[in-house]
């Protein structure tokens, strides 16, 4: 639809040129990419980690040659997950002739921009979207590198159920699709399994005081918090929580895995859990690329190398196809898989999913978050 070409003022571009002329164009100029996210806001944590997994991946494969005899040139869209300026920024990375995008973050900004980049012809690889309506949905050309909230909210569900039966259990969500999304999926796999919630309740994303909301489920005698939504308002609910003496456990998803969340949380953060996959950074396949992360002073963690990874296989599977024509390539990446990266092999289903989804637990310790053993 033409409608979706009109472009909503503030919406954030920027151009990295790594490689030649950023401006040289045609069949032996360089190929533009994109990585697009929250680069600013409450969010920019995660933009951060998209931007720096985007930019050593297209560093590296540059530095190997390029892809089909061309380097890459990388775009970075700054959508602060809002939907809104997310299909601006779609539509302006579109206009500037990108073929793949490795974005976008927050799932209420990867879906609309879908659409737009579907009609317009560009390959989009979510590495953290995990709404499943932005696969479900069916577009040519949409992949994720990460898992599902179904999946996801369905191992949350049955740890709350094995670890917490009998323990007064608060559901929060911010309404985003993200947060909702695995909101609901978690309470789903709970009630399936013969446990009910006490509350379920929305909360407002952005505020900085939620002790009504904690006062409420003070007085509910809440004791595990499960909550769908970003690090932001986790950090500030748990701190809340304890000060108003609440011996209450933290649980959320994947929105978690940034060392911000201590830093608004500080020590009410002991003992928060949150789901997310397998560590990245300790898989022998990311060895050498996380040691170039380290060596300048870069903790590759949460979506880095997510974000890595999708790039790596837009460019195996243009050598693969000979070819960066984005719909032959989103057949040949739901074809020919496995495809080899930072994260370890990879396949596709005929949707644009990982085949093989890996959600465990973390325990955030002492400032830092790792595996539960």
């Amino acid at each position: 639809m033409q409608t979706t070409r009109r472009l909503v003022l503030g919406a954030g571009l920027g151009a990295l040129t790594i490689g030649r002329d950023a401006f040289a164009q045609g069949a032996s100029g360089p190929i533009r990419i994109a990585t697009a996210g929250p680069m600013t806001g409450q969010y920019a944590a995660f933009g951060t980690q998209m931007r720096e997994g985007a930019t050593q991946a297209v560093t590296d494969i540059n530095a190997a040659g390029g892809v089909l005899g061309r380097q890459l040139v990388l775009e970075i869209g700054d959508d602060a997950c809002d939907p809104r300026q997310a299909v601006s920024v779609a539509n302006q990375l579109a206009s500037r002739r990108v073929q793949f995008v490795a974005g976008h973050f927050c799932s209420g900004s990867s879906i609309p921009a879908r659409d737009v980049y579907a009609e317009e012809g560009v390959l989009q690889m979510s590495p953290a979207s995990t709404n499943p309506r932005f696969t479900d949905e069916g577009k040519w050309n949409t992949f994720r590198t990460c898992g599902r909230d179904d999946q996801q909210g369905l191992v949350a569900g049955r740890y709350i159920v094995q670890n917490f039966r009998g323990k007064k259990v608060a559901i929060l969500h911010d309404n985003s699709a993200y947060g909702k999304g695995l909101a609901d999926e978690t309470k789903k796999a709970m009630n399936a399994a013969g446990m009910q919630e006490t509350m379920y309740a929305a909360y407002t994303p952005g505020e900085r005081d939620y002790n009504a909301l904690v006062s409420r489920m003070k007085a509910a005698g809440i004791e595990v918090i499960y909550l769908g939504g970003y690090h932001t308002e986790g950090g500030l609910i748990i701190r809340q929580a304890k000060e108003q003496g609440m011996n209450v456990t933290l649980i959320g998803g994947d929105a978690l895995v940034t060392n911000e969340f201590w830093q608004i949380a500080g020590n009410a953060g002991e003992g928060t859990l949150m789901t997310f996959s397998s560590d990245p950074r300790r898989r022998p396949t990311a060895a050498e690329v996380v040691a170039r992360f380290r060596a300048r002073n870069v903790d590759p963690e949460g979506y880095v190398l997510y974000t890595y990874a999708a790039i790596q296989i837009f460019a195996e599977a243009a050598k693969k196809a000979n070819t960066t024509d984005p719909r032959r390539l989103a057949q040949v990446i739901k074809a020919d898989g496995p495809w080899q990266t930072v994260l370890g092999p990879i396949s596709f289903d005929a949707k644009g999913d990982v085949t093989v989804p890996d959600y465990v637990f973390y325990i955030w310790r002492n400032g830092t978050y790792a595996e539960l053993s």
